[in-house]
């Protein structure tokens, strides 16, 4: 997380944008009182592998940490809580899915509720139906095994109001080997638009973004819409 706060000093404020701020712990959620960012969103995993490698705390210490962010937040910011590697763990596999709807359940009502598939193990039906049961609010995809937009689908199939994404695709985490970025921003609207779904995003922006950032990055990146409109060079 270092230099967030450099980041948020350069955000543009908007009427229609809303900014948000993911923390990891207390130490991430002080940070976050001190700007002005419009919504704060805490994370923990549904496994205790996964905890422990990534946060340096137990599955109970993360769960009760996060419940202390929300309540104290709710009196300024609304809260998103996303709960990671809800459809498998790099240290444990498959992760049970009433594990991971009892802690969705557990904030419902109190913060938006959003199940990552952070290592990009998921395919439609689960996803349909851990959204389902979980009554989560949002999906958050990796295309790590080319899944994650027919999964995006199936989250919206099933009530879910919020997906994740990345522009061209950027991301990754440590602590998932060999895992892509989110799904690709422009790659998600431009099929949630061909599908009949209005986002709101303006697709030939982002599609400008994904080719400045290739020439940034000088690789290409992992989207495929901003390719077909004329970027992307040999990898």
């Amino acid at each position: 997380m270092a230099g967030a706060e450099e980041v948020v000093r350069a955000i543009l404020s908007s009427g229609s944008t809303e900014f948000a701020g993911l923390v990891l712990n207390e130490r991430g959620y002080e940070r976050f009182r001190a700007t002005a960012l419009d919504r704060v969103n805490v994370t923990f995993a549904a496994s205790e592998s996964f905890n422990r490698a990534n946060g340096g705390m137990s599955l109970e210490d993360a769960v009760a940490q996060a419940e202390a962010i929300v309540g104290d937040a709710r009196a300024t910011v609304p809260g998103t809580v996303t709960i990671s590697v809800s459809f498998g763990c790099p240290f444990e596999g498959q992760v049970d899915p009433g594990r991971v709807a009892e802690l969705a359940q557990r904030f419902a009502g109190r913060a938006e509720v959003v199940l990552a598939d952070t290592i990009g193990v998921a395919t439609p039906t689960r996803v349909r139906s851990l959204v389902e049961r979980a009554g989560a609010d949002g999906f958050h995809g990796h295309n790590t095994r080319n899944t994650g937009y027919a999964n995006c689908l199936a989250a919206i199939e099933a009530g879910a109001t919020t997906l994740d994404a990345s522009i061209g695709g950027l991301g990754g985490c440590p602590y998932a080997p060999r895992a892509t970025g989110n799904v690709a921003t422009e790659d998600l609207v431009y099929l949630l638009e061909g599908e009949g779904i209005e986002t709101g995003v303006d697709l030939d922006a982002l599609i400008r973004i994904s080719e400045w950032l290739e020439g940034l990055l000088g690789r290409r990146l992992e989207g495929y819409v901003y390719r077909a409109n004329g970027g992307g060079g040999e990898a």
